[in-house]
Order: C-alpha cells, then sequence, then structure tokens
C-alpha cells in the first residue's frame, strides 16, 4: 500500500540536505508516526532504511557536517550520525525489502515509511488507519516475543500518544508479560522513566502493572496506586497556593539524571512504605545512587508529615525534616498531599523553603569546628560534631543569634556537662 504524502514538508526541519541520501531511501518509525500525528519535538530522532551504503553515507555525512559517527553494527550495516540536535541512524534493509523490514517492527503505527524523494508512504500494515483510531495494535505476538521490552513500550507510547491498546494486542501482552524479566534492567527502567514523567504515564503504570509487566518489581504497588493516581491532582492543588514551588517540581534530580522531582515523586508512590524492602526494589532495577537516596528521603519525609502533622511539627522537627530532604521538599510536598496532607497545612513549610534566609531551613553555621576548639581549648574528637549540632539546634529554636552567644553557649553546655 502506497500513499502520497503531501499533508507534510518536514525535511526541511532534518540537519542535513536530501542529497547525501542514496536512492530510494525510507524514513521509518517513530518519526513518520510523529508526522502523522501533528506532534513536533525538539529534539529529531531519525531513522532511515536504505538498500545500499548505509553506513558509508553515514560517514559521508557526518565527515561534512563534523557530526559524531557511531558504527552501531558492522556485520547487520547500521550506524549513527549525532547532531547537536538530532540523531539519525542508518541502516541497510534485510534482504533488500523494505516490506521485511517494516515486517519486523513492533506496532502498525510504527511500522509506515516515508520516501522523502516521491513524498509517498509504504503502509503495508494499515498503519495510518491505527493512527486515526489511536490504536497501539501489534504486528504479530512473535514480533513481541523477538523483544519482551516491546511489551512495556506499548503502554509508554499509549500514554505519550494518547492512543489505547488493541484489545488483542493487550491480550498478548499479558500472556508474553512473564517474558519481560528476560530484559536488561537497565532498558526496563528506561521505559518506565518515560511513563513516569509523562502526564498521562500514572495511568498506564497501573494497567501495565495490573497486566504482569511491572508487578514483579513493585510487589506492593496495588496498594499505593491510589497515591499514584493523585499526584497530578496534588500538584495543581499545590500550584494553586504557590506556583513558586510547582515550577521546580519539573526539575531533574541532577543535570545528569533525566530523572524529574514529579518522577521521583511518582516513583515513590510504587515502593513498598518500608524503606528497606523499598531499597532492594530500586536496587534491582538498578537505579543510581542520587535515586536510591532521594527515593528513601521522600519515604522518611511522608512518614514524619503522616507522623507530626506539619501544624504541630516544632522547630526542631521541621530542621531535622529539611535537612532530611533539601532540595526534594517540592517533591514531598506533592506526595504529602497525595497523601492527604492539605496544601494550607504545608503553607509554613512551603514559606520557610522558598525563603533562602530562613533560619529553619537554610541555617547559617555561627562557628565553625575550628574556630570552636580554639576558643574552648578543645582537641577534635566527636564531641565537636555533637556540640556544632547543638549550637545548630539553638539556633533554629531562636536561642542564639551571634558567633560569640554560640561559643558561649557552647562553653556553657561543657560545663554543665551537656
Amino acid at each position: 500500500m502506497s500513499k502520497a504524502f503531501h499533508s507534510i514538508g518536514f525535511t526541511e526541519t532534518w540537519p542535513f540536505d536530501l542529497q547525501w541520501l542514496p536512492q530510494p531511501a525510507y524514513l521509518v518509525g517513530g518519526a513518520v508516526r510523529d508526522a502523522l500525528l501533528g506532534r513536533k519535538a525538539e529534539y529529531l530522532d531519525l531513522d532511515f532504511v536504505l538498500f545500499e551504503q548505509a553506513i558509508h553515507t553515514a560517514q559521508n555525512i557526518a565527515k561534512y557536517y563534523k557530526a559524531g559517527f557511531v558504527l552501531l553494527d558492522a556485520e547487520r550495516q547500521i550506524a549513527r550520525v549525532v547532531f547537536p540536535d538530532a540523531t539519525v541512524d542508518f541502516a541497510q534493509a534485510e534482504a533488500n525489502s523494505l516490506h521485511q523490514d517494516l515486517q519486523r517492527r513492533d506496532f502498525t503505527l510504527n511500522a509506515i515509511a516515508y520516501n522523502p524523494f516521491t513524498q509517498e508512504l509504504i503502509d503495508p500494515h494499515n498503519g495510518q488507519t491505527d493512527i486515526e483510531k489511536r490504536l497501539i495494535r501489534m504486528i504479530s505476538p512473535e514480533n513481541l516475543r523477538d523483544d519482551p521490552l516491546r511489551l512495556l513500550r506499548g503502554y509508554r507510547q499509549a500514554a505519550q500518544l494518547g492512543c489505547q491498546l488493541e484489545p488483542q494486542t493487550q491480550s498478548t501482552i499479558r500472556q508474553l508479560a512473564p517474558a519481560l524479566s528476560q530484559v536488561a534492567v537497565e532498558r526496563i527502567q528506561t521505559e518506565l522513566g518515560y511513563l513516569l514523567n509523562c502526564p498521562q504515564g500514572a495511568v498506564w503504570i497501573k494497567q501495565a502493572w495490573e497486566d504482569g509487566l511491572l508487578s514483579g518489581f513493585f510487589p506492593h504497588a496495588c496498594q499505593q496506586f491510589h497515591q499514584l493516581l493523585k499526584i497530578n491532582p496534588a500538584v495543581a492543588d499545590l500550584d494553586r497556593e504557590s506556583p513558586e514551588l510547582t515550577s521546580l517540581i519539573t526539575h531533574p534530580l541532577r543535570e545528569t539524571l533525566k530523572t524529574s522531582l514529579l518522577a521521583l515523586a511518582k516513583l515513590t508512590c510504587l515502593l513498598t512504605p518500608d524503606p528497606v524492602v523499598a531499597e532492594i526494589e530500586l536496587t534491582q532495577l538498578k537505579y543510581s545512587k542520587v535515586e536510591l537516596k532521594s527515593a528513601i528521603a521522600l519515604i522518611k519525609g511522608l512518614s514524619a508529615l503522616q507522623e507530626t502533622p506539619p501544624s504541630q511539627m516544632s522547630l526542631r522537627q521541621q530542621y531535622f525534616l529539611f535537612q532530611d530532604v533539601g532540595t526534594l521538599f517540592p517533591a514531598l510536598a506533592v506526595l504529602a498531599i497525595a497523601n492527604g496532607v492539605s496544601s494550607a497545612s504545608l503553607s509554613p513549610l512551603v514559606a520557610r523553603f522558598l525563603n533562602p534566609d530562613d533560619p529553619v531551613a537554610y541555617p547559617r553555621a555561627l562557628v565553625t569546628g575550628n574556630e570552636l576548639m580554639k576558643a574552648l581549648n578543645l582537641s577534635p574528637s566527636p564531641k565537636i560534631g555533637q556540640l556544632l549540632m547543638k549550637i545548630q539546634l539553638a539556633q533554629v529554636e531562636g536561642q542564639i543569634f551571634t558567633p560569640s552567644q554560640a561559643l558561649q553557649w557552647a562553653a556553657q553546655s561543657l560545663e554543665q556537662g551537656e
């Protein structure tokens, strides 16, 4: 099946000129699907199928445009060119057959090819019809079985594209769900990350769990789904009270991580509330130390807020809460609201967090350990750290305000044997 593709002239967004492609050449996969859906991406991900010189073509383009070149598979003739705003893969068609290449793909909406020279669409599996119906339909059970990660990817694409799973496809995924255990957990974590960062991801995470794809990783998540589904409404609730705080919720944990604070809050909803067990679950999926420590901090912070309502927290309790969660506080606030803590009751804590001069959320050391040892003639020992902590707490509780008061307070504390 071939149709003219006049509705989108999107080749001008490509990072290289069309003349560099041998004829025939076909754009396949997600870029074609997204163009048909009218979706635009800031970062392009293009996949081409060529009948000859795939690696040579990639090398020439990379050399001319001074882009990165990566040989992905010499035997199968697959190479990648990396531009600042795009990644372009070139693959040699197996058996010189475009239809055979499309037949090997996961879902019909991803099995459409576009010839940029003729502006024709090659759609042997009626993917355009499924795009119009917003359906994720498998090409064959065998294709899903060949790469079980495709099972989870179907739910991710349903969330990202606003689609539904075709009933027979969903039934097949349920049957094949145990095969996901054969996939490297790093790949599973990546797909889960897309779902956690997607606004519509929570519903599909729940569905994937119920269909047996995630239940092995998060055995107790069924008890927490009501919290997960309330995360987005909690953000909206908090935004009415403090848009300044919610503006931080999409920030990544670290510049080197794709996990946002909001995604972390959602991930926490899937974990067993016991920090020890939760750490095992996160380790099983090979989350980074930063992500692991952050999720555990949220679990403990939520427990503290549930144990003592914010309005009843002492200054000392507030201090330790901020020390434990730090920059994770926006995620904790959202998580707390999703678990029934009112946004109004969180207001005092929110105000402290947003005020960089707040003495409870951001206490400044009045004295250093060296200053303490010099002034009080003390030798290095664990007692120095203990004194510094006591000084910090006395400052938080408004007992001392200046370095001289801190030293005097420390001297008195030592005299009294505290």
